[in-house]
């Protein structure tokens, strides 16, 4: 069974004068007042009742009291509590009349539950942080978050820089007609000196002809007094004719043209293999950029998986890049009733013993807010002590100037007056 308070007594605590109050046991219980009427002051009275110390106002007793503090409060299982006297000694009993301390309170009160506010105004990664904790999941979270993180950044700049190949691969010109591999000049220029030699053989073998032919000339004129030589000629010259007559020159043009024109070929064979290259580099990058992706996604199903799996303390509540999520929005976007559901729900399942929460404040709460909280407290069995600076309907308890309105007020202490000599 989840504690509640039944009732709860208090006096001379800050502002307080005397005030009793039987709060709902489900539900909302407004106490509404105008400013500075002791509103406040019952929230920290109950704070202080069951936190202990730590929760005690550095000015506890009423300015003005001659009488300290004096707190009473009956829980829904019949323990007691009580703090009185001069030092304000904490006194528990159970229904059995056996006594206890502030560690059988510390069993079943959770101590955001006496101050939700500091867990609503924390960061929204410390609430993460916490919802994530109470359901036993938080540290194989935080394990995937920064692995997706990694991955996150990694496919970033792989993502990036294949965008930069595709771009730069699109930019670069491509020459269809170019060969596929580097021209080499000295291969050129060998093919080019073979020719030139077999065309300057050629050369002396014509020259050799009109040699030739020129002393067959001059035989001829002198043929008379030449004849013996004129036989070795003939055949010489029968000879030489025999080998030149299929002579044919081949043409160096081409080659000619293409050494000419090299640099700009392999240009073009520069530039076709740069493309290609950058076309490949893209490629790569890309196929990085998938697999990335696809480890992220699996590791993003892995989170949501884990959170499928743990017991949330509301349903459409989880957490997502380190945030609160309720029925898809961020704390920031959530309304106020939903940050007061998602905060008394989280508190709850800190401590499920714990069944009651503190609220103040709530003036800034319209009442279809207000209506729609307490019903949804109703509805999960919670009670809520509230504040709220306000005087109407709403409220089920009104503060003035330290009572509650309507309440027979009890007679003002009166300070005694010592004379010298009387008893």
């Amino acid at each position: 069974m989840s504690m509640k308070i039944n009732r709860l007594e208090i006096e001379n605590v800050k502002r307080i004068k005397a005030v009793k109050i039987e709060p709902r046991e489900s539900g909302l219980t407004l106490i509404g007042g105008n400013n500075n009427q002791g509103k406040t002051s019952v929230l920290d009275s109950i704070a202080w009742a069951l936190g202990g110390e730590r929760f005690k106002p550095s000015q506890a007793t009423r300015e003005g009291s001659v009488i300290p503090p004096n707190l009473h409060i009956v829980m829904n299982n019949g323990l007691v509590v009580e703090r009185k006297g001069k030092n304000s000694a904490l006194k528990v009993t159970d229904p059995n009349g056996n006594k206890g301390g502030q560690q059988l309170l510390n069993e079943f009160v959770e101590q955001l539950a006496l101050d939700l506010p500091k867990f609503m105004e924390s960061s929204g990664k410390e609430k993460a942080q916490t919802l994530l904790q109470i359901i036993g999941v938080g540290d194989q979270l935080v394990q995937l978050e920064k692995e997706e993180k990694e991955l996150y950044q990694e496919r970033l700049y792989v993502g990036r820089t294949a965008d930069q190949k595709e771009k730069f691969a699109k930019e670069q010109p491509y020459f269809p007609e170019a060969p596929k591999d580097l021209i080499s000049p000295s291969d050129l220029i060998r093919q080019q000196q073979e020719i030139l030699a077999r065309n300057g053989d050629n050369q002396r073998k014509r020259e050799n002809l009109h040699k030739l032919e020129q002393d067959y000339q001059k035989i001829n004129d002198a043929l008379s007094e030449l004849l013996a030589k004129q036989k070795k000629i003939e055949e010489d010259l029968r000879i030489a004719r025999l080998s030149a007559t299929d002579l044919q020159d081949e043409s160096t043009a081409e080659l000619e043209d293409s050494i000419s024109n090299i640099e700009e070929i392999n240009r073009k064979v520069r530039a076709n293999l740069d493309k290609e290259k950058a076309e490949d580099d893209a490629k790569g990058y890309r196929s990085q950029y998938n697999e990335l992706t696809e480890k992220i996604n699996d590791l993003r199903s892995k989170k949501n998986s884990l959170l499928d799996s743990a017991e949330l303390p509301l349903p459409e509540l989880s957490v997502a890049d380190g945030e609160l999520i309720y029925k898809g929005q961020k704390w920031d976007n959530m309304s106020g009733s939903e940050r007061l559901k998602v905060s008394t729900a989280i508190v709850r399942k800190l401590n499920p013993d714990c069944g009651f929460v503190l609220l103040d404040k709530l003036e800034q709460m319209d009442m279809e807010t207000l209506k729609e909280f307490g019903l949804w407290l109703e509805s999960e069995g919670l009670q809520a002590i509230a504040t709220r600076v306000s005087t109407g309907d709403e409220c089920s308890i009104i503060i003035e100037d330290g009572y509650v309105a309507g309440q027979e007020h009890p007679q003002p202490e009166q300070k005694k007056e010592w004379k010298a000599g009387a008893f």
